[in-house]
């Protein structure tokens, strides 16, 4: 199993035909996600250059291709309508990877998604979601898959589910940066250790979902045996994570927190990742993850090797 999206997920892109768009609906594809069509308004009853039907807005997408996830690669200050365009269209996963939307704008669409319950954001500013599938062919960026959905901007040939892992272990990792995940994913296959889903929450100060809820997800997830947990300087996220991580994870869990050598007040590539006081350093996250049971990684050359130990694989 997984968390999220699954091989037989249906996938759409708001914003198919901007050259984002188009290149990453391209990847998804060559990855084997079911991408069934792309929403850009004024181009409905078109088609991309791969063949998929373009539709002008979410709600015929989802009509006529029963699409239940979207990315959106719409430009910054549209980005909020169209997240509220798609929940309102009963999309369920909704992958925002647009960088750039102002703070104003997630606060109030963030509170206007409180009307649709069932619809999960993740981002924005995000490298989205991926749910490995099998290798069936080939090696590096040239290897085929099966039965996965890839929906953002991550690289899938990194990624290795359950039955190509030489462990047979599977973790979900969440992650607040980008490259920091590709990294853990890396370090993670090379070990032969699987995922389950890995999933970019991105580093704006407001976002969708946050590392409890996909922590309680993974939780339940039969198929996923621990999880990675990446974050960095800025707010209290980690820490109250942890704080959950003590009271009610049945899996161990492991962590690495980015920004240890920040200067307090600076901002350090990601909105969110400022110190503001003494409780939202590196040092005093990574002291609270420690007392409450998660393994922290010192470097982040160390994320596959915490994993391992957290297993009891080392």
């Amino acid at each position: 199993m997984s968390i999220l999206v699954t091989g037989d997920t249906k996938v759409i892109c708001q914003g198919i035909t901007g050259s984002a768009g188009a290149f990453h609906t391209k990847g998804c594809l060559a990855y084997g996600t079911k991408m069934v069509g792309g929403v850009t308004p004024g181009k409905g009853g078109t088609k991309d250059p791969n063949g998929l039907p373009i539709f002008d807005t979410v709600a015929q997408a989802v009509e006529k291709t029963g699409a239940s996830a979207t990315m959106i690669f719409v430009p910054p200050p549209f980005a909020g309508d169209a997240v509220i365009e798609a929940a309102a269209a009963g999309i369920r996963v909704i992958c925002c990877i647009t960088e750039g939307i102002p703070t104003a704008d997630m606060i109030r669409t963030k509170a206007l998604l409180r009307e649709y319950p069932d619809s999960a954001l993740i981002g924005p500013n995000c490298p989205g979601v991926i749910t490995p599938g099998k290798r069936i062919s080939g090696e590096g960026a040239g290897a085929k898959f099966a039965s996965g959905c890839k929906i953002g901007i991550m690289p899938g040939y990194i990624h290795m589910h359950r039955d190509d892992a030489s462990t047979r272990k599977a973790v979900g990792i969440i992650s607040r940066s980008g490259t920091l995940t590709y990294e853990a994913v890396w370090q993670c296959s090379s070990r032969g250790i699987g995922q389950s889903t890995c999933v970019g929450i991105g580093g704006d100060p407001v976002k969708g979902l946050n590392f409890i809820e996909l922590l309680e997800m993974f939780n339940d997830d039969p198929d996923t045996d621990g999880v990675l947990m990446i974050g960095e300087i800025g707010g209290s996220d980690e820490t109250e994570a942890g704080k959950w991580i003590r009271r009610h994870m049945n899996k161990p869990v492991a962590a690495f927190i980015a920004g240890q050598t920040a200067p307090k007040g600076k901002r350090m590539g990601h909105a969110g990742a400022i110190i503001g006081g003494a409780d939202d350093t590196a040092a005093a996250k990574i002291k609270s993850l420690k007392a409450d049971g998660v393994t922290v990684a010192a470097s982040p050359a160390g994320m596959g090797e915490a994993m391992s130990r957290a297993l009891g694989l080392n």
